[in-house]
């Protein structure tokens, strides 16, 4: 039984992830379809990360009323909707209203599942958890980038990845059963109680040093993901001259680089401490971003682009689930469930403000900022964790 659960919460971050992806990738072919500002994916992203913010700083409270297994399926179901909504928009404020309910369903989601695998779980679980939202955030470009090719366009894909997250919706409330289950198996492993740990308002909780310093480690990895994966495509359409499917079909190779990130994350796990991979990552997404800043000053085939992006995934891609796993490690269990909605919603602040400034600049001055961007989120990430680690040893200490 236990293991089922673990396959239907893999199963819910493929559905997590779906959305989070397709939008960046289908709004080269929606401005051109709508004869929008390029600018304007900037506001929806904007609104979808108002939302996701406020369920991360109040997840604590909604997840010990409700418990994890309602938000999962509810938050499911808003996100499948907000999908199909998406595919019959004709006008840029339905994009808008619609933004709404996919940020609430995605800030709830995430919160509840990550808090229940770190507790419940080891670190190779949570980089697979992971690893599945990595599988999420590949499958909606690539198949999006057949639907551009074709004359379908990007309402059929929009409404194809809607059929998937419904199924994994009805999957999410049929399971009901597997959640209720709070004894241990026949075996005599341990099965994953639902618990009602203390909730602490954010506001208390960013007075600790610790938890700042961790808040921030996340500002800057969402932050430098969510460029990566809101402007990706439309930087390489306006900046190295591919057409939108060509472009979709390369930013793919970046969520399938996060996917590998945290699937090798969790290979490793047992060889290899969250820290030690944690710092792996960072170089070598450092390394990545430094051949994207190259390319202003000697271009290359757009392949190698799509290379460094790659790259960019699997460095990036292993950072969440460690620092998440660290969570209960750093700031004791009883916390966690409050800290990690306080981390979340601090990485989502992160979104909700960086990939719309980058749309700004990308409107006024030029979508070569892309690389000089996503090497600032790096080092502000780079910072947060060295004094992350500083605080963890004086406390220690």
């Amino acid at each position: 039984m236990a293991t089922l659960l673990l396959i239907v919460i893999y199963l819910c971050f493929i559905a997590l992830g779906i959305p989070d992806s397709l939008f960046g990738a289908a709004w080269p072919a929606i401005y051109t379809d709508l004869h929008l500002p390029i600018s304007y994916a900037s506001i929806v992203a904007l609104l979808v990360s108002c939302g996701t913010v406020f369920c991360s700083f109040v997840s604590g409270y909604v997840i010990a009323k409700l418990g994890t297994w309602r938000v999962t399926w509810i938050s499911t179901i808003l996100t499948a909707l907000a999908l199909l909504g998406f595919s019959f928009s004709n006008h840029f404020l339905w994009f808008c209203v619609l933004a709404i309910p996919l940020g609430v369903g995605a800030g709830s989601i995430d919160t509840a599942l990550n808090n229940y695998v770190a507790l419940h779980y080891n670190a190779m679980q949570m980089s697979f958890l992971h690893c599945f939202y990595g599988i999420g955030v590949s499958i909606s470009p690539y198949l999006l980038s057949f639907f551009l090719a074709g004359s379908g366009g990007w309402r059929p894909g929009y409404r194809t990845m809607f059929a998937i997250q419904a199924c994994i919706a009805i999957l999410a409330l049929v399971s009901y059963p597997l959640w209720r289950v709070h004894q241990k198996p026949s075996d005599g492993t341990a099965y994953p109680a639902e618990e009602q740990l203390p909730v602490v308002s954010p506001l208390k909780l960013l007075r600790m040093p610790r938890v700042r310093a961790a808040c921030m480690t996340f500002v800057g990895s969402c932050s430098l993901e969510h460029i990566c994966g809101v402007w990706g495509a439309t930087y390489l359409v306006n900046s190295r001259g591919l057409a939108a499917d060509a472009a979709a079909r390369i930013v793919t190779l970046y969520y399938v680089g996060i996917a590998l990130g945290r699937l090798l994350s969790g290979l490793f796990s047992s060889k290899l401490t969250p820290w030690q991979i944690i710092i792996g990552g960072e170089c070598l997404s450092a390394a990545a971003i430094a051949v994207l800043i190259f390319q202003l000053v000697i271009p290359m085939p757009p392949i190698v682009d799509g290379i460094a992006l790659f790259v960019i995934g699997i460095g990036n891609g292993a950072y969440f689930p460690n620092m998440i796993h660290l969570t209960p490690v750093n700031f004791g269990r009883e916390l966690s469930q409050s800290v990690i909605g306080t981390q979340m919603g601090s990485a989502y602040l992160g979104i909700m403000v960086m990939p719309p400034l980058f749309g700004i600049l990308a409107q006024n001055i030029s979508t070569d900022l892309f690389a000089p961007i996503l090497a600032v989120m790096l080092a502000i990430m780079a910072a947060a964790t060295v004094r992350v680690r500083q605080l963890i040893r004086k406390d220690k200490n």
